[in-house]
């Protein structure tokens, strides 16, 4: 189901009658967290089978009302993405490649059976929350303001068909580090119990129901003292495919930096890509492909692999130095941050944050 042709929207403005103070709203960012703390506002777009994408709102943050028979509360037809709003050098609000974020929001639709939005209209409704809302920039080192559009069935039935109505909205939080634990290196549990998606399901969507399903696994993770949880394939149980929401890279002795091939299991992350077209830019070797977790023991007890990082537009790129499951642990180089996974992150942030140059366009500035 796709949208109709025409792809703008006028966005109609609903002013806010009771906005946060400034002293509280600014007490607030001083210390924000990671998703617990949201802005005044968030944009709605509504759609039915008949009109189409129509009713384009950015007006107060509110409480949403939904009949007990929302299709969405019984066949989870929910999609939604995650994209940040950085602040550059010159205090000009941006956004990362948000593009990538629209089109992949649309593949994932095309795997829930929802309807496109227009590119256009997406990129568009976080621009206009962004800047509505930029006030709320928090004044943190690694500061970001986290944006989250996201889809639902909003039809009320209890027939098992696709929905014939759809909302999309856009809310923001104020977000500080990803991971609270300080250690300058995160630790990994390998489930060997749980699979987080099987060929030809929903893995390369990025949709509500993949993460539900990763939260025992990770919880059982975090209860034997590891931060995140890493999945094998569902066919064998052998090859390593993501975190629970971070794809994974490995570095080698030899100047070859490997990652998980997108196999339909494995979300495309936008912060995977753009780190492939960097680490090719400093002349590594950068394959795609399986990797077993055999052989990355292996290779971290024999010295061959370097460094192994997790990357994702929440924790953006973050060292693994310890990885563990029911056949014992081991610890990736010296445990610590390496300094290609140093190099890759500072020039990503570098070019989100405009203080290194966008060769590539990446940067959508917004002001």
């Amino acid at each position: 189901m796709h949208a109709t042709a025409g792809h703008s929207l006028d966005f109609a403005r609903i002013p806010h009658p009771a906005p946060v103070p400034g002293a509280s709203r600014d007490q607030a960012i001083a210390n924000p967290g990671f998703g617990t703390l949201f802005t005044d506002h968030m944009v709605s777009i509504d759609f039915d089978a008949d009109r189409g994408w129509h009713s384009a709102t950015l007006g107060p943050r509110r409480p949403l009302s939904l009949d007990p028979a929302c299709a969405v509360l019984h066949y989870a037809q929910e999609i939604f993405e995650g994209m940040k709003a950085y602040k550059l050098a010159d205090d000009t609000m941006a956004l990362f490649r948000p593009e990538e974020n629209a089109r992949r929001f649309n593949a994932s639709a095309d795997r829930l059976a929802m309807p496109h939005l227009p590119e256009e209209v997406f990129v568009e409704a976080v621009r206009q929350l962004v800047l509505a809302d930029k006030a709320w920039f928090p004044p943190v080192e690694g500061g970001s303001i986290y944006l989250r559009p996201f889809m639902f069935a909003s039809e009320a039935f209890l027939g098992v068909r696709p929905a014939k109505q759809y909302k999309f909205l856009v809310i923001a939080s104020p977000a500080g580090n990803y991971f609270k634990s300080g250690v300058p290196a995160v630790s990994i549990w390998v489930s060997q119990d749980y699979t987080r998606a099987a060929p030809g399901g929903t893995g390369a969507a990025k949709c509500g129901g993949n993460y539900a399903a990763s939260l025992v696994p990770h919880a059982n993770a975090v209860a034997k003292g590891y931060d995140q949880v890493c999945f094998l394939d569902a066919a064998e149980r052998k090859w390593i495919e993501e975190l629970g929401g971070m794809n994974l890279f490995f570095a080698f002795d030899d100047g070859t930096l490997l990652t998980p091939e997108l196999t339909g299991t494995i979300l495309p992350g936008i912060t995977r890509d753009s780190i492939i077209q960097l680490a090719r830019e400093e002349g590594l070797t950068v394959k795609e492909g399986r990797y077993s977790y055999g052989q990355w023991r292996a290779d971290a007890e024999s010295g061959r692999l370097l460094e192994t990082f997790a990357c994702g537009t929440a924790a953006v790129v973050t060292p693994v130095g310890k990885v563990a499951s029911t056949d014992g642990e081991f610890t990736i180089g010296g445990g610590g941050p390496g300094q290609l996974t140093g190099r890759i992150r500072e020039k990503l942030v570098g070019i989100q944050r405009g203080v290194i140059e966008d060769r590539h366009g990446w940067v959508h500035r917004l002001d």
